[in-house]
């Protein structure tokens, strides 16, 4: 019955539509009416600006670590982890943004961030640097995957690994499109950094 609550309240909470409301409170428009359509950070960091851009990504960030969190803080008998995946499918399909949403890509993070600090700072330079030679976010979102993997081995902790492992190939499975456009070059690239 507490996986049910929890990944009740963990989906909820990752489907708040973050990019939407930013987007609709702060420049009065609708972000998946304007790029690539997506509500997630990527789409409002090219819309937006580097402002909203970075409240939507903290944001989204944020509604994974408050998943695992809400667990430890009501004492709750259940996996962290797997409560926290429950919010990755919110923000990839949120109930309050018809089921269309972000690549799973910070909510992610946010959930490795709230059972490994650790991990997650070592998934930020990651993605930091890569975006930086790379200046592809979607390519830098799949590498950080690969390296959490890898982090995560190193700490030998195995539930860690297992949801590294399922988050990453989501990661990758949501970014299907993106690869094939890397492959053929027509990925846009980031100019901001």
């Amino acid at each position: 019955m507490e996986y049910i609550i929890f990944g009740l309240i963990a989906y909820l909470l990752g489907s708040i539509p973050s990019g939407v409301i930013v987007g609709k409170v702060g420049y009065n428009i609708d972000i998946r009416e304007h790029g690539s359509g997506n509500l997630g950070a990527t789409n409002t960091f090219r819309i937006l600006g580097v402002k909203a851009g970075s409240i939507v990504v903290v944001s989204d960030i944020l509604k994974g670590t408050l998943a695992t969190l809400v667990p430890l803080f009501m004492e709750a008998d259940v996996n962290r982890l797997i409560i926290g995946l429950f919010a990755v499918l919110g923000h990839t399909y949120p109930i309050f943004a018809k089921f269309k949403g972000g690549k799973a890509v910070a909510t992610s993070g946010g959930i490795l961030l709230g059972i490994s600090p650790l991990l997650f700072i070592i998934m930020v330079l990651a993605f930091l640097v890569t975006l930086y030679i790379s200046k592809y976010v979607s390519l830098s979102s799949m590498i950080t995957g690969i390296v959490a993997i890898i982090t995560s081995c190193f700490m030998r902790n195995t539930g860690l690994i297992i949801v590294t492992v399922v988050l990453t190939i989501f990661v990758f499975y949501r970014h299907k499109d993106n690869i094939k456009r890397i492959k053929n070059k027509t990925e846009p690239k980031i100019k901001w950094m």
